[in-house]
């Protein structure tokens, strides 16, 4: 007896399922987690989600241990169903100094109806990832060592506040925007091409984001990171 060529087959081979499993069970890293991050905010830009939904997928971001929980959060976005079903995270964009972006250290600062702040002599990371909700972010670059030319800040502010403060003589960016909120980014370009570059991205929602050059404040180790450099 033949089949019937109308006989419905099986959509996925018992061998891809296990293989996705596997996939999908794999701890995630905080390169991951923060691809994803990236992709919900570029959502709540866009208007694709709210400042309710937004906060909790951030809230299952941080608190996924897999891949596969990481990708029912973005499965409904443009920038994450191409990656459905495969438990992969989306691929990384490069950075601006062609760096991978899962590279180099970074910070994370959430303050949830408290404070956090990010201030004095210290090593200034790769990225530093600042999320307010009913709470305030300070974050004080002025008397930072900057170890690298680019520092990516992804800052975003529910009913909240961001307020960053940077050396006169650096480079600052902005790639962000306000939604019932202001996102004030005082850009300005370094006169010293070697200069390090900040660049302030995410979004404000009923809240703040305020970054400027602090007046008076100068990098002070340029000079000799210049030098070492060349």
């Amino acid at each position: 007896m033949t089949d019937s060529p109308l006989e419905k087959k099986p959509a996925t081979s018992p061998e891809v399922k296990d293989a996705k499993a596997v996939e999908t069970s794999v701890r995630a890293s905080d390169a991951d987690r923060d691809r994803i991050a990236d992709i919900l905010r570029e959502a709540l830009a866009e208007g694709r989600l709210d400042a309710e939904e937004h906060s909790e997928r951030i809230d299952g971001v941080y608190a996924a241990k897999t891949l596969g929980e990481l990708e029912p959060l973005v499965r409904d976005l443009p920038q994450g169903r191409t990656h459905a079903g495969t438990g992969t995270a989306p691929a990384p964009a490069p950075a601006p100094d062609g760096q991978h972006p899962g590279c180099g250290p970074k910070d994370n600062l959430v303050a949830i109806f408290s404070g956090s702040a990010r201030k004095g002599r210290y090593r200034a990371p790769r990225k530093i990832n600042a999320f307010a909700c009913f709470g305030g972010i300070e974050i004080d670059l002025t008397e930072a060592v900057f170890e690298q030319q680019h520092l990516q800040i992804n800052a975003t502010a529910i009913f909240g506040g961001i307020e960053i403060r940077v050396p006169e003589n650096v480079t600052l960016r902005q790639k962000g925007a306000g939604i019932f909120g202001g996102f004030d980014v005082r850009t300005s370009e370094a006169e010293d091409p070697h200069a390090p570059v900040v660049l302030v991205q995410g979004a404000a929602i009923f809240g703040g984001v305020d970054a400027k050059p602090k007046r008076g404040k100068l990098l002070r180790d340029l000079r000799d990171r210049m030098r070492k450099e060349l």
